[in-house]
């Protein structure tokens, strides 16, 4: 290749970045100001929104907020909530440590290859030296550390805590203790704590504020809901704000937001992703089928907190959904109503025919007793549908098909904690569900 043709080509490339970034609006740095574009505009119906609003109301959301082309198409706050309350991320923070420890990267400060005890030290779990000295940044990152998540204390740090359950890289679990512990090593690599780190390599380029604020063992990040709206933002433009690319290395971007490993095709690096062929779910050892949220586009991808904290990055829409609240039911990542969300979402459109998926079966289903001491009954109105239940180590202890309506779960092997899984056509809910004998 000429070095004539290899100029043209790198003025067409940066072209075409320059477009593409067009395409986005950015609101100012540090500013409240943000362009709005009203719903009319995409032709939806103000009487579905405020099916939407109600959804959200009855399942303890305080704040909701839909971008298009980076500009405010609904902003919802419920309650005394407001837009300049602040509110934690829970999990959907991993999200955000996942772009720190890329940054890091693309600053030659560390290796996702690279030991975690190169930065921790030895002994910073009870394995043995080989064991430990296996574990990499990269498992870490995508949840192969193969330490034991069903220790007591799931969230402890202590190297008491964490003890070898699997060879790194054979075995997928939802563990909080070795993702907090990136902290100390993206510390240990750029010789500033987390929350420095975090504000001179994001929060100055894109006007994203928070903090990481310790609470018992894990590091959990607060912000308002529109910081919140500008990460998910950032993240559809792939780390780049108004024209400048923070976050450079775009590869890292695309493995970020793509399976990491196939264990878990619904997981990046500390990403959820839709449309995959199967995912997994925290505290489970079991595949599931299908896709993450059905009623989503396939292309989303999320950062997924405790309670219901929701980033949603829709690269195909232009779109960014985020929503914070209180827990809607008891699931660690609560993806059931986030997928309810978008069910509606895709009927706000007055052009369409609004579908019974927007009126979800969600709340139709119900499970009673629960907790249960002997049986208990699933109810699934006009419907038939298969049931499944699964131990905490993803084994199935029963299953039966309910012919019509509901079906009566006999008496479980155990007491404990269970996962039902509904299955009817292509909709599937997964409920916690409680034996005491």
């Amino acid at each position: 290749m000429t070095m004539r043709i290899r100029i043209l080509l790198g003025f067409l490339i940066l072209g075409w970045t320059r477009i593409a970034g067009q395409q986005l609006y950015f609101p100012p740095l540090f500013s409240e100001t943000w362009e709005t574009l009203p719903p009319s505009t995409l032709g939806w119906c103000d009487e579905r929104i405020d099916s939407l609003y109600d959804l959200l109301e009855d399942n303890n959301t305080k704040a909701f907020i839909i971008l298009k082309d980076g500009k405010i198409v609904l902003e919802k706050y419920f309650g005394t909530f407001q837009r300049d309350s602040i509110w934690y991320w829970a999990s959907a923070g991993k999200s955000l440590t996942s772009c720190l420890v890329g940054i890091a990267k693309q600053e030659g400060l560390l290796e996702l290859t690279d030991p975690t005890s190169q930065y921790l030290g030895d002994g910073w779990t009870a394995c043995t030296p080989e064991q430990e000295a296996a574990i990499t940044i990269w498992n870490q990152i995508t949840m192969t550390t193969g330490l034991d998540d069903y220790v007591e204390e799931n969230h402890c740090t202590l190297d008491t805590c964490l003890i070898y359950k699997a060879d790194p890289g054979t075995r997928w679990a939802y563990h909080n203790a070795p993702y907090t512990l990136l902290d100390g090593v993206i510390a240990a690599a750029t010789g500033q704590s987390i929350n420095t780190y975090f504000n001179q390599k994001i929060r100055n380029q894109t006007g994203i504020t928070g903090l990481f604020i310790p609470i018992d063992y894990n590091n959990v990040f607060f912000s308002t809901p529109r910081s919140m709206a500008r990460f998910g933002l950032w993240m559809l433009a792939r780390g780049q704000w108004n024209g400048t690319q923070v976050m450079t290395d775009t590869a890292y971007i695309t493995q970020m937001t793509s399976t990491s490993q196939d264990l878990n095709k619904a997981y990046g690096y500390l990403w959820w992703l839709n449309g995959k062929e199967s995912y997994m779910l925290p505290t489970l050892q079991f595949v599931f089928p299908g896709s993450l949220m059905p009623h989503a586009p396939d292309d989303m991808f999320s950062a997924l907190g405790k309670n219901g904290q929701y980033i949603n990055v829709v690269p195909s829409q232009n779109m960014v959904v985020i929503r914070m609240g209180n827990a809607p039911d008891g699931n660690e990542v609560p993806v059931t109503l986030n997928d309810e969300i978008w069910a509606y979402i895709q009927n706000l459109d007055c052009g369409t025919t609004a579908t019974d998926d927007a009126q979800s079966s969600r709340d139709q289903l119900h499970v009673y007793p629960n907790p249960a001491a002997v049986d208990f009954t699933v109810n699934l109105p006009g419907e038939t549908f298969d049931v499944h239940i699964y131990d905490l180590h993803g084994r199935e202890v029963y299953n039966k098909t309910a012919c019509f309506d509901h079906t009566q779960v006999p008496q479980l092997p155990a007491s404990g904690i269970y996962i039902l899984s509904v299955v009817s056509g292509q909709n599937l809910r997964v409920v916690k569900v409680i034996s005491q004998l």
